[in-house]
């Protein structure tokens, strides 16, 4: 029987070890980046057209190469980073593998010009899918820069599985964001199709994440820095309200190293709970710096996951940060340098003498009295309710409302189940409450009826707007006074502009104006009257959720995402009219038993379960 144990060709083995690396465009991104970074560059651009499918380029100031050392760094394991497997426990540099440059070069094109700081020419090379091409000195500029042209052009199996050109997009927006927030101290530049993107000079830290991600963060952000022994943490969180709905700016890193860790995310969590909502993520930029000893970065393929040796101190610490940052924050007052110390005190007239405050009693007074009726009257202090008013008390005085009901039917011509159906008809026309803030009650024949006013609402926009975005309709739309501007981050803009015709057909008049910045000129009629930078940025949050939702198609997830957005949240307090408006829709809905979310939008209490609860 032969031998069946073979050594693999080296063209075979770099494409195996590539596809651990090199995932996809954003993956060569950040491995030429950190190429970059470890040169010791103060400039740093990047390039990219096609979404990484057809270039990537990096271009820096750095040290640059020698020719042997061009050509020996597209060999695997080749790198000027470790001599002894001691030293990779006191690693400080971004790559230390000797992987990046054989990966990329195993899949792509890659053209190479480097010269090093004070030599007189350079070294060009040309690789493509592990062959070198050729290999000659040249005349360029010192440092190096490097061209991926034409990724997995040999792997077509891979090309075909890479996501749409936005998708791929910002999964480079996100890698060169974590490098950006690393290294605010270094300049960089990112071109996508010849467009800039980011120009972003050496700053401070907060400068750099509102570069990055708007201006709005300027106001957001709550300073965290906590030193313990071998171990600091360092950064700003994002104050309570600014969570968000899907996992947005939450970046952890160790020693200028962006590392992802389940672990050390929920001691964040735990730092804001109470503050915000179960369903929100709060953002952070936190930097960790710790002894490299103390660490294992090397138990992943792409450097993004890292061990710990005591986690638990390093969670306690984290979580004992953030808190102490956000409790200065809730309770730190303002303090204005400029006013005087002195207490602000206006002084008295002369000769006027300051008398201590009285308190008048009434020993007549009777909360429970109405002042309305006259006073020898005693008896019957609450009327009976007529069956077509609702009474509410407000102080000692007595309020009338008069409601008038219609009877709930189907407006759209959709019959209901005829249990239901006929129980609403029959039993509400006498009032609508609001429970909790939060529920709309009205008795049935059968009972009681009970409303979820937000997924109700939810449902009702849902179908509306579908409608609209189906029959390609123009939504009725009302002229804002005065434009306005709003401005989001980089990857949120990309978003917005993959949606914003459908967004037009809702009744938004917005157009682009500007590097990462709309201008609104009208909004859709009867929305309520909110923040437009809230709504819109709540509008992409729901809008990211539902996209992995493959059961559901562009017009739906739109719909759905701007129905969770404007819909009238619990503890909305709702007038008498608005909870009819409601009851009525929602019944003349295609599905008004459930939200697009699939959540309860209606129960029934029987009579026999009411009186089950009083026996």
């Amino acid at each position: 029987m032969p031998d069946i144990i073979r050594i693999l060709p080296d063209n075979v083995a770099n494409q195996i070890a590539a596809g651990e690396v090199i995932q996809r465009p954003a993956s060569a991104v950040k491995e030429l980046m950190e190429n970059a970074i470890d040169s010791g560059a103060t400039f740093i651009k990047l390039f990219i057209k096609d979404a990484g499918r057809t270039l990537i380029q990096v271009i820096d100031n750095g040290c640059g190469m020698s020719g042997t050392d061009a050509r020996l760094s597209f060999e695997r394991h080749a790198t000027s980073k470790i001599r002894e497997a001691g030293d990779l426990f006191c690693i400080r540099t971004m790559g230390f593998r000797g992987e990046a440059l054989a990966s990329v070069a195993a899949v792509a094109q890659v053209e190479l010009k480097s010269k090093r700081i004070g030599d007189e020419t350079g070294t060009h090379i040309i690789i493509e899918g592990s062959e070198v091409k050729s290999q000659e000195i040249c005349s360029c500029t010192e440092g190096t820069s490097i061209s991926i042209k034409n990724l997995f052009f040999n792997v077509p199996a891979r090309r075909n599985f890479l996501k749409s050109n936005t998708i791929e997009t910002n999964h480079i927006f996100e890698e060169f964001n974590r490098v950006a927030l690393s290294y605010p101290h270094i300049s960089f530049e990112l071109y996508n199709n010849n467009l800039v993107v980011y120009h972003l000079e050496k700053s401070s830290l907060k400068q750099r994440i509102i570069n990055l991600f708007g201006n709005t963060y300027n106001q957001k952000l709550l300073p965290v820095d906590q030193k313990a022994g071998y171990f600091s943490v360092s950064g700003f969180v994002g104050k309570p309200e600014s969570a968000k709905k899907t996992r947005g700016e939450q970046y952890f890193f160790v020693n200028g190293r962006f590392f992802k860790h389940n672990y050390l995310h929920h001691a964040i969590s735990n730092a804001f709970a109470e503050l915000i909502s179960e369903k929100s993520f709060p953002s952070y930029f936190l930097y960790i710096e710790i002894d490299p000893q103390e660490i294992d970065i090397n138990i992943h393929p792409t450097k993004t996951e890292i061990k710990f040796q005591d986690e638990k101190t390093i969670y306690a610490i984290l979580r004992s940060a953030v808190k102490q940052s956000l409790g200065l924050y809730c309770v730190t007052p303002s303090i204005d340098f400029d006013i005087d110390k002195g207490l602000d005190i206006i002084p008295l007239p002369k000769g006027q003498i300051v008398s201590a405050p009285v308190i008048k009693l009434d020993p007549d007074y009777n909360p429970f009295k109405n002042h309305l009726e006259p006073k020898e009257k005693k008896e019957n202090i609450l009327p009976a309710y007529p069956k077509d008013r609702f009474y509410s008390r407000h102080a000692d005085s007595q309020i009338e409302i008069s409601v008038d009901v219609p009877e709930i039917k189907s407006a759209n011509g959709l019959s209901l189940p005829s249990d239901l159906d006929k129980n609403v008809n029959e039993g509400s026309k006498g009032i609508f409450m609001q429970l909790l803030n939060s529920y709309i009650v009205t008795h049935v024949k059968s009972g009681l009826l009970i409303v979820d006013q937000q997924n109700a609402h939810e449902r009702i926009l849902f179908e509306e707007y579908l409608e609209i975005l189906t029959k390609s309709q123009a939504g009725a739309q009302q002229k804002e006074l005065f434009p306005q501007m709003l401005e989001f981050s980089v990857t949120d803009t990309a978003l917005l502009l993959e949606i914003i015709e459908d967004v037009k057909h809702l009744g938004f008049d917005i157009s682009e104006f500007g590097a990462n910045s709309f201008v609104i000129n009208g909004t859709p009629c009867n929305m309520p009257e909110s923040n437009l930078q809230n709504v819109i940025e709540e509008l992409l949050e729901h809008y990211k959720m539902s996209k992995s939702d493959i059961g559901m198609d562009k017009n739906e997830k739109i719909a759905k995402a701007f129905a969770s957005s404007i819909a009238i949240k619990h503890g909305h307090v709702l007038k008498t009219e608005e909870m009819t408006s409601i009851i009525n829709r929602l019944f003349a809905c295609k599905i008004p038993y459930h939200s697009p979310d699939g959540k309860q939008v209606l129960q029934i209490i029987s009579k026999e379960e009411l009186e089950k609860k009083f026996q």
